[in-house]
């Protein structure tokens, strides 16, 4: 399929009277077309893995094409650079966490980048970290449970940032760490206790909100306590 065949899909599948409805989802971008996720992995799936077409895509900088971009781009030939620039251009959560889901948990970077980004000043960037994270938690299946502990400083310290976006990803990257298994129910609990000690706003939000689902029913019975 080429660039041009795309967009006119994404033009004829436009619903301009959903846009209301996204922002009040915090969904924000300048220019969409308004069109369903459903809709876009249909998209991508009959366009396939493209890394050219990927790349052009995310420069026509609309929400939807920025979207299909990390869907169809191939994780083999993403750069470390390429992710760090198309991070940077984070300005609304949907289009962070859709290409931490889609694409960056998918790259041999993956591990690395939550180190770098989750001390890094922007909003955007700094949930970029915390939202590869929670991905990795739940899709990555073989990694050790020290993988994710050795993340927890990094957690403690971004506890404390009070910016909507970033304290989210955080409370998000605890809670599916700690469903992982019972060793790791554990640790996840001990550490949001020490993070609610910390006594911030947000550190208490994150912490408590945690807590109740690490310590629920439903939990323990999935990592077999």
């Amino acid at each position: 399929m080429e660039l041009q065949e795309l967009v006119g899909r994404l033009e004829s599948l436009s619903k301009p009277e959903n846009i209301e409805g996204m922002a009040r989802f915090g969904i924000t971008p300048e220019k969409t077309y308004a069109v369903r996720i459903p809709e876009l992995r249909k998209i991508a799936k009959e366009t396939g893995k493209n890394h050219e077409m990927a790349l052009k895509l995310w420069e026509l900088d609309f929400r939807e094409t920025k979207i299909l971009a990390c869907m169809i781009e191939d994780p083999e030939m993403v750069s470390s650079a390429q992710m760090n620039e198309w991070t940077l251009e984070f300005d609304y959560w949907e289009i962070c966490d859709q290409c931490c889901m889609n694409l960056f948990s998918k790259t041999k970077f993956a591990y690395e980048k939550i180190f770098e980004w989750g001390v890094h000043e922007e909003e955007f960037v700094k949930r970029a970290a915390f939202s590869l994270l929670a991905v990795l938690a739940v899709h990555d299946k073989k990694q050790a449970d020290e993988q994710f502990e050795q993340y927890f400083p990094l957690l403690i310290s971004a506890s404390t940032d009070n910016r909507n976006f970033v304290k989210k990803s955080v409370n998000w990257a605890l809670r599916s760490i700690g469903k992982k298994n019972s060793r790791l129910n554990k640790s996840s609990i001990d550490l949001a206790e020490e993070i609610f000690a910390i006594n911030t706003k947000s550190s208490k939000w994150i912490a408590s909100n945690a807590l109740k689902e690490l310590r629920s029913e439903k939990v323990r019975k999935k990592v077999g306590i």
